[in-house]
């Protein structure tokens, strides 16, 4: 395993990401991606699985101090009073006394970004969150909460992938000690059909997918959580450790950026996001 270095902390670089994965197959999927040796998982109160997420990981048998645990805060929840209120619940849910990395999830609440960091602070100070930060957040919006509020946010989780730079809020966080967390990580599969990828992966005796997740780790302060319904793919995703990427292999995965290469961009919430550099 890679590790980040944050605030104290040492953070598994690669995740097992848990949005659409519910109910019995969900807390299967993450029985057995605790069992392959994840020990990073991120979840959300707007994936609805909390309780699957917390029910998984109480009857795994790993001890909660050995996972690395993330959940989100909604917008809708993430005002001063309520963001509290529904953290507790959040906590209840799985079945944990603490998160270790708490993210508002998107920058659209109506409350002011002071005001939330304050209510995240509240949750950092009581011990409830031994991490906070933020989600889908762009540069600008994490310059203001960490140098004009002075907020002590670790990490900003947002889509990136090979085809996706992020380049410019990449360069702004490593100045700041900041790390990413790449969700999408493959792209949603598309990383399987490309040649560039397929041919790098070949050379490694390694899958599409497995080059694509390594060349995100590879980078430094970036982690990746992909997600994987399927015990076949859950190890797969996992495997990922016994290569490394070239120079000009890491380069050549980076060229493959475009302008139009961003999947999620729900309307409503999400921002005017960065250029790609």
């Amino acid at each position: 395993m890679i590790y980040i270095a944050a605030q104290g902390r040492q953070i598994p670089a690669l995740g097992f990401g848990t949005y659409k994965l519910k109910g019995s197959a969900g807390r299967d999927a993450i029985a057995n991606a605790l069992e392959t040796g994840y020990r990073h998982i991120d979840t959300a109160q707007f994936y609805d699985n909390e309780a699957d997420v917390g029910a998984a990981v109480a009857a795994s048998g790993v001890a909660r101090a050995d996972i690395f645990l993330t959940t989100k805060i909604w917008p809708d929840n993430a005002a001063e009073g309520k963001l509290q209120f529904s953290f507790d619940e959040s906590l209840r849910k799985l079945k944990t006394d603490y998160a270790d990395l708490l993210l508002i999830h998107w920058p659209s609440s109506p409350a002011p970004f002071r005001e939330q960091m304050k209510a995240l602070q509240s949750v950092k100070d009581a011990g409830k969150a031994k991490l906070i930060g933020v989600s889908n957040f762009t540069v600008a919006q994490t310059k203001e909460v960490l140098e004009t509020i002075g907020a002590p946010v670790a990490a900003n989780q947002v889509e990136y992938h090979p085809y996706l730079s992020q380049n410019p809020l990449l360069d702004y966080m490593r100045a700041h000690g900041l790390f990413l967390t790449a969700y999408c990580p493959v792209a949603q599969g598309k990383v399987t059909k490309d040649p560039v990828i397929g041919r790098i992966a070949n050379a490694h005796s390694k899958t599409p997918s497995q080059v694509a997740l390594r060349w995100l780790v590879q980078q430094d302060n970036v982690a990746a959580i992909p997600k994987a319904g399927s015990e076949a793919h859950i190890r797969e995703n996992f495997d990922i450790f016994d290569f490394a990427l070239s120079d000009e292999e890491m380069k050549q995965i980076s060229a493959l950026a475009r302008p139009d290469g961003r999947i999620v961009n729900p309307q409503g919430i999400a921002p005017k996001w960065d250029k790609a550099a």
